[in-house]
């Protein structure tokens, strides 16, 4: 039993009030109860608090209490007592069941990179794959408490390996982008510069063909730096307010372009403010624009409509009349380099990189983004955005 340290100093001056009251002729009893008061305020001020952490005979931390330090981590951990779970916590219990619990550690584990690491008698990691679902990616951290106690941790690593890797194909697919039209423009640019150089004519259509892929390298390096700078803010709601119908209209023109104005349809029925980035709502239209009249028909209208949708928000809407998207192809056309026709793409000026531009400038507006196509018929991007307050 824990010593208490009684303040005897306190005690004094509480026994010289006292006899202070008695002399000035203050009741005896009213007296005593004012000092039995105060001599139990002290004596409950000078007690040493109790642990704070439930401790057995030898002063260690027992294992319930132990439990009680982890039930409520979002990691998973394990306490296990010769192998065999004897705590696991809340996240622990989601991951691998509740069964869990008084189970072999092993057979809860079952990769044999777990069971390696848990017939050691060393603190160690090691990385499991298939734990939850096939394509998670754990690591398990052991740390040994004593020649019985052991303490496991579970950390899914799954989310970093993801991001790894589209890392890895975003690198390689914007290395192929690159080169394609750099080795066009080098191929066409060693030709001009051969001792038996094409007659003149040909010569202009090679430099029409380099200006062509170089513009074209532009247009991907200018989409590539707008597309980082636009995820380097998906997470900054914009401050200032703009109409977006002033905006959608003059962002539609600049899309189609003085040759394709004659088949832009727009219409808006209403102002609609919008807390927004001016610029990216302008490269938001625009880039739709600009896939809609390159992929519907050359004769056909592309429809601009802006429209009220409920209270609070405002829904574009971008028609064209084209020859549609397969099924299929439409979950992954906001990918980054995804393209239904590489080859049609491609002569048309694309960068593969239109729609993963408006998806992230949508995200970044709070928005939603949908996208409905029938084959033979057209594509309708629709777009919906919250109005300022």
């Amino acid at each position: 039993m824990s010593e208490r340290s009684f303040p005897w100093s306190a005690f004094a001056l509480a026994a010289a009030t006292a006899i202070a009251l008695l002399v000035l002729g203050d009741d005896l009893l009213t007296v005593a109860l004012v000092l039995l008061v105060w001599a139990g305020s002290l004596w409950l001020v000078g007690a040493t608090p109790p642990p704070a952490v439930e401790q057995n005979s030898n002063g260690a931390i027992s294992r319930d209490s132990m439990g009680d330090l982890f039930e409520h981590s979002e990691t998973p951990v394990l306490l296990t007592d010769r192998g065999r779970v004897i705590v696991a916590n809340l996240a622990a219990r989601r991951l691998l069941g509740a069964h869990v619990l008084g189970q072999d550690v092993r057979m809860a584990l079952r990769q044999p990179e777990a069971v390696s690491l848990l017939d050691s008698d060393q603190d160690g990691a090691a990385i499991v794959r298939g734990l939850a679902r096939r394509s998670d990616i754990w690591r398990v951290n052991r740390k040994l408490l004593d020649t019985n106690l052991s303490v496991i941790e579970l950390v899914n690593k799954t989310a970093e390996a993801d991001i790894s890797r589209a890392h890895t194909d975003f690198v390689a697919n914007a290395s192929h982008e690159l080169r394609t039209p750099l080795a066009s423009i080098l191929g066409y640019v060693e030709t001009l510069r051969e001792e038996d150089r094409p007659e003149p004519e040909m010569a202009d259509k090679f430099l029409a063909t380099i200006q062509r892929e170089a513009r074209r390298l532009q247009d991907l390096v200018s989409d590539l730096m707008s597309l980082s700078r636009i995820e380097a803010e998906k997470h900054d709601l914009p401050a200032n307010t703009v109409s977006l119908a002033a905006v959608a209209k003059r962002a539609a023109q600049d899309g189609a372009g003085a040759e394709r104005m004659e088949r832009l349809d727009f219409e808006a029925h209403g102002d609609f403010i919008v807390r927004g980035d001016e610029q990216q709502l302008e490269q938001l239209v625009r880039n739709l624009v600009d896939n809609a009249m390159k992929y519907g028909a050359p004769d056909s209208m592309v429809t601009v409509r802006l429209s009220p949708q409920g209270e609070t928000r405002v829904l574009l809407t971008v028609t064209d009349r084209g020859d549609g998207i397969a099924p299929e192809h439409i979950p992954h056309l906001t990918r980054r380099f995804y393209r239904t026709d590489p080859g049609r793409s491609r002569a048309s000026g694309g960068t593969g990189l239109g729609l993963a531009i408006v998806k992230h400038i949508v995200e970044r507006h709070r928005g939603k983004l949908s996208i409905d196509s029938k084959l033979g018929e057209g594509t309708r991007v629709k777009v919906s955005l919250p109005l300022a307050d």
